[in-house]
């Protein structure tokens, strides 16, 4: 078992991370953003807008004062929970990420979940019919589905099932529960598809490791039968590098997310920041960063976490 005091101290590691790790991505962003050309102030207001307008507007958002000390100012307030006022409608930025946020995140758990649930078997029975025609075909279909980007198949299936055949609804998030499920099916699809054949792939590959080891054939010579020892004995050894992607691919998740809620116009922060950008709304922008960012350490150190439950191998190096 993990000891209290090893999780503790791993997670204060972790938290010594995330920040440095907030602090660095945002301190970029700020860069890279007012390396755009462009007034912020211009988009907000139009062109016919008075100097005096702007400059008042710019001192509203902070942009009047030097580069270094916008970025302190707007990591004292993130401290205090506060990540700004969006100069649009004069709402706090929390609550218009977090009001959206939750679509992202039910959009990613049903893509992931439906993946991981069809790719898991299809790799571990890949790996004990190895060379067989099924492994065959799950190996055609896996690598020609990673190939395939989420925003192009995004499309097709709306064009497909939705336009063509009319079997699914197009865009939108749906009314209630009900719909709201039907609606997820072609955008959970089309982020869900690419991570079947990757997980696949990974977990033939670790299932065929696993299964050579020396406890696997030491669980054959005491006569245990075969999915009893692949179940109990080589499955929570295999699915650990399965774990660990998907701690690290939730930042593949969100952009991937960013796309398919564009193209199924659903809200969430993919419509959220496309419009950030477009109109250079710097405490959107910011605010979707910051947040994002923190999901991202949150899931790797879950990750980490989860691995270590799984594999007492892996519990010294927490």
């Amino acid at each position: 078992m993990i000891g209290p005091g090893t999780v503790w101290l791993y997670l204060l590691k972790r938290l010594v991370l995330a920040i440095t790790i907030i602090v660095i991505a945002v301190t970029l962003l700020f860069l890279m953003i007012h390396a755009v050309p462009g007034d912020p102030a211009v988009a907000l207001l139009g062109p016919r807008a008075s100097p005096e307008i702007r400059a008042a507007l710019h001192e509203q958002m902070g942009l009047d004062q030097p580069l270094l000390v916008q970025v302190a100012a707007y990591f004292g307030r993130v401290l205090h929970g506060d990540l700004g006022f969006d100069p649009f409608s004069q709402r706090p930025v929390a609550d218009i990420v977090f009001a959206q946020l939750p679509y992202t995140i039910e959009l990613i758990l049903v893509s992931i979940s439906w993946a991981v649930a069809v790719a898991v078997p299809l790799g571990c029975y890949s790996a004990v019919r190895r060379n067989s025609a099924l492994d065959q075909v799950v190996g055609i279909i896996g690598v020609a589905t990673i190939a395939i980007p989420s925003f192009v198949m995004a499309v097709y299936a709306l064009l497909v099932f939705a336009v063509a055949l009319r079997w699914l609804p197009a865009i939108g998030p749906g009314d209630g529960f009900a719909d709201g499920l039907v609606h997820l099916i072609l955008p959970s699809f089309a982020i869900g598809i690419g991570w079947v054949g990757y997980i696949s792939r990974l977990m033939r590959a670790s299932m065929l490791e696993v299964l050579g080891e020396n406890h696997i054939r030491m669980a054959r010579s005491f006569g245990i039968s075969e999915w009893r020892i692949i179940a109990r004995y080589a499955l929570p050894l295999a699915i650990l590098p399965t774990v660990t992607i998907l701690g690290m691919g939730i930042a593949w998740l969100l952009s991937a997310a960013v796309f398919v809620e564009v193209v199924f116009a659903r809200p969430g922060i993919g419509a959220l920041i496309v419009n950030a950008v477009s109109t250079r709304n710097y405490p959107i922008v910011m605010g979707v960063v910051v947040v994002t960012t923190f999901l991202i350490v949150v899931a790797t150190t879950l990750s980490d976490l989860v691995n270590a439950s799984l594999d007492p191998r892996t519990r010294e190096k927490l």
